[in-house]
């Protein structure tokens, strides 16, 4: 059975939140605050965070930096921000998805599920990647660049075996949502720009000048050929 952190600050939320994943089959524990947050992802490693922006002193943005440092754990953010900002730096600090306030507590039980099964998915199927200086294993979903070890979050593993198994091949924004999410999620497509850029700054020695995943200019991107 998977175990989920909530962390969220309103109670309401913690309940209705910890109801819907208990009744989906998940175990579930929560915290109130960023620091209880990190105590307890440390001691139960789970499976999966669902993780609110908005908490009174660590707030998520730290939390995620932080559990960022420490290892792969996919993040659902919560947040009650509609700036796209907001949700671009979430993202661009590791988070694998994220559901703006209020939502459907059904569909955070879907994105659960569905990120869930990309890591299973990915472990599951020992595939090793060669492209160029660039080697992915999904076994141990590890990737070294030019025998460097690079950390990437499962959505960025995924987002990067894209495109390495297909040097050359340019795929759009929706291609690649619809290759890293496996479902049908709300349209936004500037979410890849962000996890292309993290891409870029663990992969690339000049992240302004890329030589492994390439723009392409009004379409999407691509991985460079040999």
């Amino acid at each position: 059975m998977k175990t989920i952190l909530v962390v969220d600050d309103e109670p309401g939320i913690v309940r209705l939140v910890r109801d819907y994943l208990e009744h989906g089959g998940f175990t579930v524990l929560t915290a109130s605050d960023g620091e209880a947050a990190l105590r307890a992802a440390r001691t139960i490693k789970p499976d999966l965070v669902v993780l609110d922006l908005g908490l009174p002193g660590l707030d998520g943005l730290d939390v995620t930096r932080a559990l960022r440092r420490e290892g792969p754990v996919p993040i659902i953010m919560l947040t009650a921000r509609s700036d796209e900002t907001d949700k671009l730096v979430g993202l661009e600090l590791g988070a694998d998805d994220y559901l703006t306030k209020p939502f459907s507590p059904k569909e955070l039980v879907a994105r659960v599920r569905a990120v869930l099964r990309r890591v299973e998915g990915l472990e599951g199927r020992p595939e090793v990647i060669r492209a160029g200086d660039v080697e992915l294993d999904s076994t141990r979903l590890s990737v070294n660049v030019n025998g460097r070890a690079v950390d990437l979050t499962p959505t960025e593993f995924q987002l990067l075996a894209t495109l390495a198994r297909q040097p050359g091949r340019v795929f759009t924004r929706a291609q690649l949502l619809d290759a890293v999410h496996g479902v049908a999620v709300e349209s936004y497509e500037r979410a890849i720009d962000a996890h292309v850029k993290n891409l870029r700054r663990k992969l690339e020695p000049d992240s302004r000048a890329p030589r492994h995943v390439l723009t392409v200019f009004g379409v999407g991107y691509k991985f460079a050929e040999a």
